[in-house]
């Protein structure tokens, strides 16, 4: 259940596929003015509580990242920012992680798809059972949040650009500020590609992807003239993983995207010998809930990338 009464409802209907400075916005609201989203799950309906693999391999890749909206933001124009407030969360009580053949981090290294279906307490938000090991603690956030691009046409919604959109930053939560750079009238915000909680990095390029309704508060800053979003987060942002401190792998060498791979690496390597777990099981959990972070970036020509595993997971 939301804390909030909104002025305006969106519904799972009012999704959109791609950002298009063309789409017919859905509302219009004034500064100040409140909204509730219903998105679709990233997988646009096409997953549910009970599927299996087969509907992994039968994905219409046509059919992802659906957002809700777009809404117009009355005297929004470029160079402004709109300044989103993230009131609140009422998360579903299931979701689903799939390793899916070509996509994310390690995507040479596993080859095979995977899918595993996850089931919470939508109230209570207890840690959810990982079904081959292990509980994860649950923080809802957005994973796609934006205006649309100045550019004309229509714009694949899986990559992140200048005005925000499949950030997948999972600070994204609730009780965030988050300012995005106008690029056209009205700012045409669209919400969607809700998480019940991924780590920094997202690195099987699946989350916990969870349908989620989302409560927010938009206002209007004139003349902010912002290069990228940026956001203010209300509180600590890892006090639901930090509790017994991490496990931590690193890769070390003059290539950033390498580092990555081999952090990641490291730590399947380490949860699948320990927990006797399959390696693409401890792909799919280091995506949820480990973090990716660059611990060094200035003793050339080498930099650092190290992987934080939460131990809180396994006991």
């Amino acid at each position: 259940m939301h804390k909030h009464v909104c002025n305006h409802t969106i519904h799972d209907h009012q999704c959109h596929f791609g950002w298009n400075r063309d789409n017919p916005p859905v509302i219009r609201i004034a500064p100040g003015e409140t909204v509730e989203f219903h998105p679709v799950d990233s997988s646009g309906g096409q997953l549910n509580a009970r599927s299996t693999l087969a509907d992994l391999n039968a994905l219409d890749f046509g059919k992802v990242n659906p957002v809700a909206g777009p809404v117009y933001i009355e005297g929004a124009e470029p160079g402004d920012a709109i300044k989103v407030t993230l009131l609140d969360f009422a998360p579903s009580g299931w979701g689903w992680t799939a390793n899916i053949p070509g996509f994310g981090l390690l995507a040479d290294q596993f080859k095979d798809p995977a899918l595993h279906i996850w089931k919470y307490d939508a109230t209570s938000l207890a840690p959810a059972m990982f079904g081959p090991g292990g509980r994860v603690p649950l923080k809802p956030f957005c994973g796609t949040i934006g205006l649309a691009p100045a550019e004309a046409g229509q714009h694949s919604v899986v990559p992140p650009r200048r005005m925000g959109g499949n950030m997948d930053i999972r600070d994204m939560a609730a009780g965030t500020e988050l300012y995005l750079p106008v690029e056209v009238a009205g700012g045409l915000f669209s919400v969607g590609d809700t998480h019940a909680c991924q780590g920094d990095g997202e690195v099987c390029g699946t989350a916990i992807e969870s349908p989620c309704s989302v409560q927010a508060k938009f206002e209007l800053v004139k003349n902010a003239n912002l290069p990228f979003p940026r956001f203010t987060t209300p509180g600590p942002v890892s006090r639901h993983l930090d509790v017994k401190g991490y496990e931590v792998t690193t890769g070390i060498g003059p290539d950033l995207m390498e580092g990555a791979k081999a952090a990641v690496s490291g730590m399947i390597d380490l949860l699948s010998r320990r927990y006797n777990m399959n390696a693409v099981d401890a792909y799919m959990l280091c995506s949820v809930c480990g973090d990716l972070r660059i611990s060094e970036v200035v003793d050339m020509p080498n930099w650092v990338v190290s992987f934080y595993f939460p131990r809180v997971v396994f006991e």
